[in-house]
């Protein structure tokens, strides 16, 4: 039992679980709102009363006909379920049900602390159907009357178990099931699912005679360590966002860290190296060796786990020293001799190459005639866009500013609604997404005109309201302009992010000239003074974040259309911006940009770093460089060390928090010159690719910490902190992380660049969408007999990467093909049917092709003219790599993971074809050997 003891402390969001598994959460300590950030708010039916106890302050007491239902949807797009929930019942009886969810009476999961009909033994039961079911009892005494009792019912379908707990120990398990949970729940939609709590979906009356608090559902199989953590941070506050999982291995494949696996068994030793670094400046050391092998096999190159130090302490100095690495399933200690020197010359990158505009390529059917994955995925987005309402995505900004709604307008749900603290994050990709539709849908003037009218209404609308900040309502009404002054809102006597409709503050002409956003400055201010990331009024969620999804559609409009306004509502907020950042000390700056999630500002210094380039305003590239995560990039405000000198900062940080702002480390070297702002984005991008990276091209999915939105807590050890039960990638983290990857090959054209882009393209991006919508994935579980799930499907509910999913899906030929700086190389870096109207040079080149489904492509040249045409090698095309000119085979050295050069005049009709043999590899987990995943030339198995 339960000792009552003092108030409970358990009021974190997290409790050691990445968020991303918690679906809601119910405190009930005033209302039944849902405290998780996807706002699945329940509704009290009946005379149910808040009540004071003694353990949770307060709680919700059911009696009589007092019940409660959760929103239907709640269980849609869900593969697991976990249902967790504290009880104080008031009397003994049987068939009282804690809570009953499902289709309808026969096809529902239940649980009764009390048993049903002849048995008084607490039970859980889970049925597909009226003759077929799964009843878990347990004649325990743990559940009592007058005692709080913490129990859950956990479904776990990849791991095929069901399981009871009660206070935090497991009582009884059914292993060896036979279910999906859409058996059980319409897990496609939700719409019809009825979930209540306090009563049966059988019955007409609830029967649930008790107090409940703190109710909560995971849409993942919650590990015993996880419920016991869950149960014991009720009475003990922990950090609930870095707990690490007590499970040595997550239920994994146990292997031995020393015996040879695969081709390591034939491994007799490998090369050591010697390499050289300026002082100050941590090596680069390289992940893959020669190895040499038994009887003359020829195996592949060896993956090598170096040390990864903290700081840059080891070359503060000129000299010579010793790192030792390892490889896994060895004894093998290969050693790199690290020279320091003072320094090494080195030329600043220049941005050799420049990309294509969206509308000078078009994406074609394959060789076949069918289309391509390319072309479903884009028609599916492009048509759903042309039929969304702009006015949904106008909502919360109309809210914000207290102005009434058009009729028949409705907002957007999920991470959109009334109270949600990140509301308008949603119209910014919208912004974005709408711009590239457009630039994308020349072949049907129709559809592209459509796109131009929501355009010209979004930005119209968003120009109007951003005129009416900081300026009076009426003529000689009371205001405020200036962004530093903004007082606390009507009534108020703390900057609060409460956006109820009772609330909410409207009182825009206090907010200072220029700020637009989908609700008022408070978020902003809050963060200044300190504010976490959370639920209540007092904390935020990443207020910036959202501000540069819409700063970046802005501009992206402007781009592309030209719109004037679109411009000017950029400014007016860059204004806003620059003047409250560039008050605050550095010591605060570094606070604000390293507090998890609340200080999440998206790329904000690459929309900077854009808006300078465009109006040249010098204030622009100040505000980016204010964006700058000091502890990150320079590990202190003396740039002591950081990315900038190869140290690795980011381990167990939130990877899409990070990811974008090294997008905007490179935005800040195209636009300042300074070195050190290239040397962090590509020293990100080699430690990410080679230390955190999932076969799939994910780079997020940590179990330590336990939060798979998180990199792993030690470089190199995916095994060891990365994969799980619970493993998935981030589909937005690998949007971004594809995002760096083009723009640092616009500057270096290192072909492992592409190699990752194409990795990351097919098997990530290209597989997040649905076979027939545009619904796609948050994450991508990594797990064997994982299913994806989708959400999104009418784009009226967003979650982070349900708004990149608009950008990705938009701009899919957008990397195809680059051309020189100077207009002399065109680089085909993907084999994609597509043609390239190359406009400067009047070249157009048709792509015919069926590939990945087949290993040979075409390209046809229309027009003429002297130029470098470098073909991608991949670095997997280790068979062959065939050349053919107007039919004719070249004598040409093609090395897997490099770029061929054809230079010769071209003429009209001349065609190259080329053909790489695709073959099997197996990709071996860095730190675990025996663990590897199975390609077919570029395209991940699900062998």
């Amino acid at each position: 039992m339960i000792t009552q003891r003092g108030s409970a402390q358990g009021d974190q969001i997290l409790d050691g679980i990445g968020e991303t598994g918690l679906i809601a959460r119910y405190v009930f300590d005033k209302d039944a709102k849902d405290w998780s950030r996807n706002n699945l708010h329940a509704t009290i039916k009946g005379d149910a009363k808040f009540v004071k106890d003694e353990l949770f302050k307060n709680a919700l007491s059911l009696s009589g006909d007092a019940y409660i239902s959760l929103p239907s949807s709640a269980l849609s797009n869900v593969e697991s379920v976990s249902m967790v929930g504290w009880v104080k019942l008031n009397s003994t009886d049987a068939n009282q049900i804690l809570f009953d969810f499902g289709k309808n009476k026969n096809t529902h999961a239940y649980l009764a602390p009390f048993g049903i009909g002849e048995t008084k033994d607490f039970t859980a039961g889970v049925a597909k159907n009226s003759s077929k079911k799964y009843i878990l009892s347990t004649a325990v005494a743990e559940v009592s009357k007058d005692r709080w009792s913490h129990l859950v019912l956990v479904i776990d379908v990849p791991s095929k178990a069901i399981k009871t707990y009660i206070n935090g120990v497991q009582v009884s398990l059914e292993e060896e099931i036979d279910l999906e949970l859409s058996d059980v729940f319409k897990v496609e939609s939700g719409e019809e699912n009825e979930l209540y709590i306090g009563r049966s979906i059988a019955e007409d009356k609830p029967t649930l005679d008790a107090s409940i608090h703190d109710f909560r559902l995971y849409r993942i199989g919650l590990t015993d360590n996880q419920v016991k953590g869950i149960f014991e941070n009720a009475f003990k506050k922990r950090d609930g966002v870095v707990n690490e999982r007590k499970e040595p291995q997550d239920n994994l494949p146990e292997f031995s860290r020393t015996a040879p696996q695969l081709y390591n068994e034939f491994l007799t030793s490998v090369k050591d190296i010697e390499v050289q670094t300026a002082v100050g400046v941590l090596p680069r050391l390289p992940r893959t060796l020669e190895g040499t092998y038994k009887n003359g096999l020829k195996g592949p190159k060896v993956k090598v786990t170096w040390p990864a130090p903290t700081d840059n302490s080891e070359v503060l100095k000129t000299g010579t020293y010793t790192v030792t690495g390892s490889v896994a399933g060895t004894d093998l200690k290969p050693k790199a001799t690290v020279n320091v020197v003072q320094t090494i010359a080195a030329e600043k990158p220049s941005r050799a190459l420049e990309a294509f505009g969206l509308d000078a390529v078009s994406l074609d059917a394959n060789a076949n005639g069918q289309n391509t994955k390319f072309i479903e995925n884009r028609d599916k987005f492009i048509n759903t866009l042309a039929e969304t309402d702009p006015d949904s995505f106008l909502y919360m900004f109309r809210n914000a500013f207290g102005q009434e709604q058009p009729e028949g307008a409705k907002p957007l749900g999920v991470w959109d609604t009334q109270e949600t603290k990140l509301r308008g994050h949603a119209s910014g990709h919208y912004l974005t997404a709408i711009a590239q539709a457009y630039a994308s849908s020349g072949y049907d003037k129709e559809l592209q005109q459509n796109f131009a009218n929501k355009m010209a209404y979004m930005v119209n609308t968003l120009y109007d309201l951003s005129q009416m900040s900081g300026k009076p309502a009426e003529q000689g009404g009371e205001f405020n302009a200036d962004p530093t002054t903004v007082p606390m809102g009507p009534g108020k006597e703390i900057y609060s992010s409460d956006l109820s409709e009772e609330g909410i503050r409207t009182d825009y002409w206090n907010w200072g000239e220029g700020f637009i956003s989908a609700y008022p400055p408070d978020q902003f201010i809050m963060l200044e003074e300190g504010a976490t990331y959370g639920g209540q009024e007092t904390q935020v969620w990443a207020p910036y974040y959202t501000l540069h999804k819409i700063l970046a559609g802005l501009m992206d409009i402007y781009e592309v259309s030209g719109n004037e306004k679109a411009l000017a509502v950029a400014e007016g907020m860059g204004d806003w911006v620059y003047a409250r950042l560039s008050e605050l000390p550095t010591d605060t700056l570094i606070s604000m940009w390293n507090r998890y999630i609340a200080g999440e500002f998206g790329g904000m210094n690459e929309a900077m770093a854009r808006l300078y380039r465009i109006t040249g305003k010098d204030a622009y590239l100040e505000t980016a460089r204010l964006f700058d995560n000091i502890k990150v990039f320079f590990g202190d405000a003396n740039h002591s060390h950081g990315l900038a000198k190869n140290v690795d900062t980011f381990r167990g940080l939130h990877a899409n928090q990070h990811i974008p702002q090294i997008v905007g480390a490179l935005e800040m070297y195209r636009d300042s010159d300074k070195s050190e702002y290239f040397n962090v984005a590509d020293n990100f991008w080699v430690k990410a690719t080679n230390d955190y990276m999932y076969s799939i091209g994910g780079v997020a999915g940590a179990r330590n910490p336990a939060n798979a939105e998180c990199f792993i807590a030690q470089p190199g050890t995916l095994y060891e902190n990365g994969l799980s039960a619970g493993g998935q990638n981030e589909t937005c983290a690998t949007y971004n992380m594809l995002k760096l990857t083009r723009n640092l090959f616009l500057y270096e054209q290192r072909p492992e660049l592409m190699d990752y882009y194409e990795r990351g393209l097919y098997n990530h991006i290209l597989a997040s969408v649905a076979e027939d919508s545009p619904a796609n994935t948050y994450h991508v579980p990594l797990r064997p007999g994982s299913r994806k799930s989708f959400g999104n499907p009418n784009m009226t509910g967003f979650t982070c990467c349900n708004g990149t999913a608009l950008e990705s899906s938009t701009k899919l030929q957008n990397s195809i093909y680059f051309k020189g700086a100077d207009n002399k190389s065109l680089y085909v870096n993907l084999y994609v049917p597509s043609t390239l109207h190359w406009h400067e040079e009047k070249i157009k080149v048709k792509q015919e092709t069926n590939f990945p489904k087949e290993d040979h492509t075409k390209l046809t040249i229309k027009g003429k003219g002297k130029f470098d045409l470098k073909l991608r090698v991949p670095g997997w095309a280790t068979k062959e790599f065939i050349v053919k000119i107007n039919g004719k085979e070249e004598s040409v050295e093609a090395t897997p993971g490099t770029y061929l050069t054809l230079s010769r005049k071209w003429k009209d009709g001349d065609t190259v074809e080329l053909t790489m043999p695709f073959g099997f590899h197996l990709d071996p987990v860095m730190d675990q050997q025996n663990i590897a995943s199975l390609f077919y030339g570029p395209v991940l198995l699900a062998a």
